[in-house]
């Protein structure tokens, strides 16, 4: 029996049975309330925070082997199919792979999203059903964990002006307004990025949400698929097997496409479709890995072969040409919250960063502005059009603790999660004391993947909300840790913008935040003097 990838309320009643507990012999073996437990029977499918999984986790495993039989069985009872039989016969029981593959199979066996998965990668390759299946077991057994932390190893040493340059010497030919962000701070000092923008896509200054915040939903298009070629499609199952091994947090979800824009100073329109996540996940989300194993290599040489990055987003004009491939996006803020004086500082805003988990499918281990997310729907696929919508659902999430909205962890079953009835204490005070300012300060297409990026400013000005709400402030399983920063702190401000560490699209948000901050923010503000220019 492998390892519970994630614990609901029915797995951990399961576990309690098969250790043959009451409510109160159970929450005494596991050092937890009572009430706890009475909530797992009460709602089978909740999801425990990663505290509680973790706790669930060791109960496991220290548990009998007779204990574990009794919990495999119950579970196959729950779920109607025999433990014995519900594999096919290809499995990676049947492959003797070592205890580090527990994960893997039980996800294979159990995980939805990653049955998900399989389906859209064999209709996209045309393959009969289950030959994803198969392909993914085989490559498993192929892989080398060592190599694969190897690999992540050298990937780390590829920083955020790398990437920039690697992609700059790809993207060469100018079209038009068109070119990569730059910004200088400081004393003349440069800040490149792999933006693609223009100027009226810069220095938005447009509310959201709110009337100026329209992107409209064209209907249940998606982006056709051209069928996959058989290197394409080795990709795809690499990815996966490579998701399974490294226990990468995958879900299958509809995302947002852009199908046009039309993007200007205080006014953001265009259409949207709508796309799988696999789709995603297994063409444009794969350029990254491709180029920045590339530059490992030293001498990065743009004529060199890159072949999904051929196929997919080969020259500048189709990163331009939204309508004719996948143009997935992401919304994330620069969050600036008033502070008031204190014992050794003036009254200041406190700017928040984070560094991204290593268990995120996007910029994982980068530096990025928080909130931080996908563009995609909930509930309502042509309301949560809005970028506003996007930004302050992720807010809930990132920064004040709703689990109930992260599509990651739960299954979404409110009719309305933004409901104020169910808005976080924090997220209710904001709207009702009207502290909060949303603003979308830059618009751009990310050369790495060919993503969408609306940049954007988050603004609290009033002092209360920190003295009443500053300790509810924490980040999800998405961030590994948080960063504060003073908007007086214009030294450190600066060193800031220089670290390697950036995600290229965070950095471009924190530029345009800080650039629109100094306007809004008066004496709390003073951050370093920036200019933005558009470059080949």
């Amino acid at each position: 029996m492998g390892a519970v990838i994630l614990w609901t309320g029915r797995t951990a009643c399961a576990l309690q049975a098969a250790l043959r507990l009451s409510n109160e012999s159970f929450a005494e073996h596991m050092s937890i309330a009572v009430r706890t437990v009475a909530a797992w029977h009460q709602k089978p499918t909740l999801t425990p925070k990663s505290e509680m999984q973790q706790l669930l986790d060791t109960a496991f495993e220290q548990a009998s082997p007779a204990v574990k039989a009794r919990f495999e069985q119950l579970v196959g009872e729950v779920s109607g199919a025999s433990p014995a039989t519900s594999d096919a016969p290809d499995t990676l029981s049947d492959l003797r792979l070592g205890p580090e593959y527990a994960a893997a199979e039980r996800r294979l066996r159990t995980d939805p999203n990653i049955h998900a998965a399989l389906d859209w990668l064999d209709d996209a390759a045309r393959w009969a059903p289950g030959t994803s299946r198969k392909r993914v077991i085989s490559r498993l057994a192929r892989l080398d964990l060592g190599e694969l932390h190897a690999r992540a190893s050298s990937r780390k040493r590829v920083n955020q002006p790398h990437i920039a340059d690697a992609l700059a010497a790809y993207y060469s030919e100018r079209i038009g307004e068109y070119g990569r962000y730059i910004a200088h701070y400081g004393a003349e000092r440069p800040a490149t990025t792999s933006i693609l923008t223009c100027p009226k896509w810069l220095d938005l200054a447009c509310p959201i949400p709110g009337e100026h915040d329209s992107l409209k939903f064209a209907g249940a298009t998606s982006a056709t698929v051209a069928e996959f070629e058989e290197q394409a499609a080795e990709h795809a199952t690499e990815r996966l097997a490579e998701t399974l091994a490294l226990d990468v947090r995958f879900v299958e979800m509809p995302l947002y496409r852009l199908l046009s824009a039309a993007v200007s100073q205080g006014r953001i329109s265009g259409s949207v479709g709508i796309a799988p996540f696999s789709q995603y996940a297994f063409t444009m989300d794969l350029l990254e890995g491709e180029l920045i194993d590339e530059i490992t290599k030293g001498d990065f040489d743009p004529r060199r072969a890159l072949p999904l990055r051929g196929r997919y987003l080969s020259n500048t004009s189709s990163v331009l040409n939204l309508s004719e491939r996948l143009c997935a996006g992401g919304v994330l803020a620069l969050c600036a919250i008033a502070r008031p004086p204190s014992w050794n500082n003036r009254a200041d805003y406190l700017l928040i960063v984070q560094e991204r988990s290593a268990q995120v499918l996007n910029a994982a281990r980068k530096l990025a502005v928080i909130p931080k997310g996908f563009h995609e729907p909930v509930m309502d696929i042509a309301a949560d059009t809005a970028i506003g919508a996007t930004l302050m659902r992720e807010m809930e999430e990132e920064l004040f603790g709703r689990d109930d909205i992260d599509s990651t962890v739960t299954v979404q079953r409110s009719a309305d999660p933004m409901h104020p009835s169910r808005l976080s204490e924090p997220m209710r005070w904001l709207l009702e004391s009207s502290a909060l300012r949303m603003e979308s300060t830059g618009f751009g297409l990310n050369l790495m993947s060919g993503n969408y990026e609306f940049a954007s400013l988050i603004v609290i000005d009033d002092e209360e909300f920190w003295i009443r709400h500053g300790g509810q402030i924490q980040a999800n399983w998405e961030s590994s840790s948080l960063r504060r920063y003073s908007s007086l702190d214009s030294e450190l401000l600066a060193e800031l913008i220089e670290d390697v560490a950036w995600s290229n699209e965070g950095l471009f948000a924190f530029l345009q935040g800080l650039r629109r901050l100094a306007q809004l923010g008066g004496s709390r503000v003073n951050v370093p003097a920036i200019e933005w220019e558009v470059r080949p």
